[in-house]
């Protein structure tokens, strides 16, 4: 209680800056700021047209411009105070703070990797995997509320990161991804396709979503890719396909006199195509980094989560403050306006 008294005693209420910090509820009544001041100058014509004569008992010693004369404004001027701070408690000043949450219900996104030898390849810069990765990455942080996890492939498949809001971390994993981290060689798409699907079957979001890069034909593992595409439908997982690099030739390295030596690539784009149909998802083929760009921006758009907004406004009313002062400059005037303050000279 004694912390609120000094809070109301204090002289920043009355600063401009203060005032410039208000929103008004009841703006309309300000202006009677300005009815008030013309009330004050009518009463002043009033008086001066009407020419009073009539003298207080008072020594003749005392001259009329004797400045102790101006003593009897004092209670009229608490009078007046008092009006003003009453108009500015009922215009109710008051500060908003708007606070915003979003939320979505998110989407489920599991990004399936091809870091075979084939993805050293250069017709991409520095080369696809490289490429690939840096354009996952563009992707993942341009999403907000989905969970996104993580697979590798090679010969085999590999369950890089699980499904994760935490795009910190499995930003740092997939810039750390390199040809090493599996063994065996080749390219098992259906595995990993039955990998991804695996890691996904349990979810309960209502929106699942693979998105496969790759650049060779599936010549490894125990899984055919249409076969685990279809058991990828059937838990409701949309597919979508990426074929990474040109077919011919291509990039790879430098020979002896330091020229780049040419390689032939072949892209089973037909498996990837089928894939894709088969999982209700869309195919795209990426023969340059650009384009690369382009096709997670395409499916970054088509995969939007509607996101939604609670907006919270909390507001602070201040004309308890002001009420108090005219109240208290009310009382003043009461106290003063019967007093010798009233009657000092002529008035």
């Amino acid at each position: 209680m004694r912390e609120q008294l000094a809070e109301f005693f204090s002289w920043s209420w009355f600063l401009p800056e203060t005032f410039k910090t208000y929103e008004w509820e009841n703006p309309i009544l300000l202006n009677l700021l300005w009815m008030i001041s013309v009330l004050i100058l009518i009463r002043k014509g009033i008086k001066f047209l009407k020419n009073p004569v009539l003298e207080l008992s008072l020594p003749k010693r005392i001259a009329k411009g004797n400045p102790w004369t101006y003593l009897r404004l004092i209670p009229t001027g608490f009078f007046f105070l008092a009006l003003i701070l009453i108009v500015v408690a009922l215009a109710r000043p008051q500060r908003s703070n708007e606070r915003v949450e979003q939320y979505t219900e998110g989407i489920d996104i599991l990004l399936v990797l091809d870091i075979s030898e084939s993805m050293d390849l250069q017709d991409f810069t520095p080369n696809r995997l490289e490429a690939a990765k840096s354009t996952a990455i563009d992707f993942i942080n341009g999403r907000f509320g989905d969970r996104i996890g993580m697979i590798i492939f090679a010969g085999e498949a590999y369950s890089l990161a699980p499904l994760t809001n935490d795009y910190e971390l499995l930003t740092s994993m997939i810039a750390e991804i390199s040809f090493d981290m599996i063994e065996p060689k080749g390219t098992a798409i259906g595995s990993a396709i039955a990998a991804g699907t695996n890691r996904m079957k349990e979810s309960d979001t209502p929106s699942k979503v693979m998105i496969l890069l790759s650049d060779g034909e599936s010549n490894a593992g125990n899984v055919d890719p249409l076969f685990a595409a279809q058991l990828a439908s059937a838990f409701n997982i949309k597919i979508y396909t990426i074929a990474v690099g040109k077919d011919g030739m291509v990039p790879y390295g430098t020979d002896f006199f330091g020229r780049p030596q040419m390689v032939e690539s072949y892209l089973d784009e037909t498996t990837l195509r089928e894939i894709a149909r088969v999982g209700n998802g869309e195919f795209y083929r990426a023969s340059d980094g650009g384009t690369l760009e382009q096709i997670f921006e395409r499916i970054n758009t088509l995969e939007k989560a509607e996101i939604l907004e609670n907006r919270y406004k909390e507001t602070a009313d201040y004309y308890r403050v002001y009420l108090f002062w005219a109240m208290l400059f009310f009382l003043v005037w009461m106290g003063l306006k019967s007093t010798f303050f009233n009657n000092f000279l002529l008035d």
